[in-house]
Order: structure tokens, then C-alpha cells, then sequence
């Protein structure tokens, strides 16, 4: 399938990125020319997903640099915008190793270069996730392939391609039968942005409350779990939208493999287990109006126990055996 828009494009000397907060109502795009008009743009989650934040946390930097601001102040302001996606963290980073010894013209000049790596190196590593994803999708017993996901990680919440649904675009490619099940995923209601990419790629699929999955795959009708990632932990418990972990807890149940796609860069090696992730909690109005006592954590935290395989672009790794991926 090509990809019919894109998240996020170089426009000048500034960075235009597709407004997801419109959608799927309205197609509409942002001009970033400003460090905090990018920063802006991944809080209220304009930009939304682990890889195209760290994309667009790149470009802020460059943004930053091009208007004098200091390096050191500019990762600070962008590392604050969201704590859960470890991407944006470890593109941050990226540009602090990068940039650090530079001054002048080529510190500005080297850091559009740097983020335009981070964003083409992104594309590749999708791609490649979609690859081998096919391969597990390939091995499935019967036709159609009838998958499960969760909030959106499709090209939506990548510079390209996706993560969970690249396997699902690969598999349209290879010709093979697929039914994707779309959980809404409340508060926000993402499953409505993956419904929209399905939609624009001709792939059947059915949208689903969130609490109807566990009675879906106890009917025998899912074959598979394929869902993103925020953050991987060095020991394989994963980070992704709330209500993640309820779908690995019903497909232990039933028997029904759950599997994890994202890029290397969404592992955090130097965080142990997924009790030092850090959850975000947000905003009581995207739950609520009024004076209701609320709680929105945004992300649960699925233990590496209930995973089949990670698929990243080196492979279907086993949730226990990070350490062997080349960093």
C-alpha cells in the first residue's frame, strides 16, 4: 500500500506535520517553525505515537537552534512534553551526541541533517518490521488472518509505514486474507485513527469497544494480538495505550499469541523492568466534564511474561532476550 499523506515533512526552515488531533474528521496540517510550537505539538498530541514524537523532538531541536536557543535548553523544554515514549528520549539524546561539540553554521546545518536521519532511519526500520511480521502472519493455519490491535500505531504514529500495522500493509501487498479487529481505545478513541488508515487502504476490519475484545477471542474469533509500544524495558515488559494489558491477560486465557511491534529504539536498555516506567497521567477532561473525581493514566504496563515475541526490524526477538539486538 503506499502511503497515502504524510506525517511529517521538512517545508523550508520549518517542519510541517499532520495535525492528527483533526482527525479522522478533518485532514488538515501545522507549520512548526518554533522550538515551542513543536513542543507544543507533541503535549496535546497534534503528533502522536513513540516514533514520529521522537522524529518531531529532533526537528524541534533543529527549530531551536536556528533561532538561537541553546541546546541544552531546548532538550530540556522537549523531553518535559511527554515521559512515556521512550523514543523521544533516545532521539534527544541522539541530537545531544551529535551537536554537543558544533558552534555556529554547521551546528545548525548538522542538526536538520541529524533529525533527517532519525526520520528516514524510522522509514527503513518500519519497513523492515513489516517484513517480518508477514513472515508470523504467513504462518497462521487458515484464511483470513483474523488480528487484534489496540490505539493506533499504524503509519499515522510513524514517519512511515507503522509498527503493528506494517505487518498488516506487508500482508495486503503479499495478497493474503486479513480482518483486523479495531479497539477504540477510550478516552481518546485511537482505534478510530487505525479504523481511518484501514479504510484508506481497502483492509476489512471492524471497529470494537475496548471491553468487547475479551469476549471476541473467548468466541475463537481472533487469531493473533498485534499492538505498538511507548517503551520496551531492558527485561521485556512493554509500555503501550491503557487497556494494553487487559488484551495480553485475555489472550494468555485463551490461547491466543500477543505480540509487540516496534523499533530497537523504542527499548529502554537502561530501564530494568516495567515498574520504572514512568506512566503519564493526563488531563481529567479528556475523560470527564465537571467536578467527577478522575484518574487517566494514559499507558499500562504489559509484562514480558505475556508476550509472545517482539517483532523489530532485526527480527521476532523473545520478550527475555533484549540483549541480544544490536543497539
Amino acid at each position: 500500500m503506499a502511503q497515502p499523506l504524510c506525517t511529517l515533512r521538512e517545508d523550508g526552515d520549518a517542519l510541517v506535520v499532520l495535525d492528527q488531533t483533526c482527525l479522522p474528521g478533518e485532514v488538515s496540517y501545522v507549520r512548526l517553525a518554533t522550538l515551542e510550537q513543536a513542543a507544543d505539538a507533541i503535549r496535546v498530541m497534534r503528533v502522536r505515537g513513540a516514533p514520529l514524537i521522537g522524529a518531531t523532538a529532533a526537528y524541534g531541536v533543529a527549530l531551536a537552534l536556528q533561532h538561537g536557543i541553546d541546546l541544552a535548553r531546548a532538550i530540556d523544554q522537549l523531553t518535559s512534553t511527554r515521559p512515556t515514549a521512550v523514543n523521544l528520549r533516545w532521539a534527544l539524546e541522539r541530537m545531544r551526541r551529535r551537536l554537543a561539540a558544533l558552534t555556529g553554521p554547521q551546528l545548525v546545518a548538522t542538526a536538520w541533517q541529524e533529525a533527517r536521519a532519525i526520520a528516514d532511519a524510522d522509514r527503513a526500520a518500519n519497513q523492515a518490521i513489516g517484513r517480518h511480521g508477514l513472515d508470523l502472519l504467513r504462518a497462521m493455519p487458515s484464511l483470513p488472518i483474523r488480528l487484534m490491535t489496540h490505539c493506533n500505531a499504524g503509519w499515522l504514529a510513524t514517519v512511515a509505514h507503522g509498527t503493528a500495522l506494517a505487518p498488516v500493509y506487508a500482508a495486503q501487498a503479499a495478497g493474503l486474507d486479513m480482518q483486523v479487529w479495531v479497539s477504540e481505545t477510550r478516552p481518546r478513541n485511537q482505534g478510530l485513527l487505525t479504523a481511518w488508515e484501514l479504510a484508506q487502504a481497502g483492509i476489512a476490519h471492524t471497529l470494537i469497544a475496548d471491553n468487547a475484545a475479551g469476549l471476541l477471542m473467548m468466541q475463537g474469533r481472533v487469531d493473533l494480538v498485534i499492538v505498538g509500544a511507548d517503551r520496551i524495558a531492558a527485561n521485556g515488559d512493554t509500555a503501550n495505550k491503557i487497556g494494553t494489558y487487559l488484551k495480553a491477560l485475555a489472550a494468555r486465557a485463551h490461547g491466543i499469541p500477543f505480540y509487540i511491534a516496534a523499533p530497537v529504539s523504542t527499548i529502554d536498555f537502561d530501564c530494568p523492568d516495567g515498574s520504572r516506567i514512568p506512566i503519564e497521567e493526563r488531563a481529567a477532561a479528556e475523560l470527564a466534564a465537571g467536578a467527577v473525581p478522575v484518574a487517566n493514566p494514559a499507558f499500562d504496563v504489559t509484562p514480558a511474561g505475556l508476550i509472545a515475541g517482539i517483532i523489530t526490524e532485526q527480527g521476532v526477538i523473545a520478550a527475555d532476550r533484549l540483549g541480544t539486538l544490536r543497539r
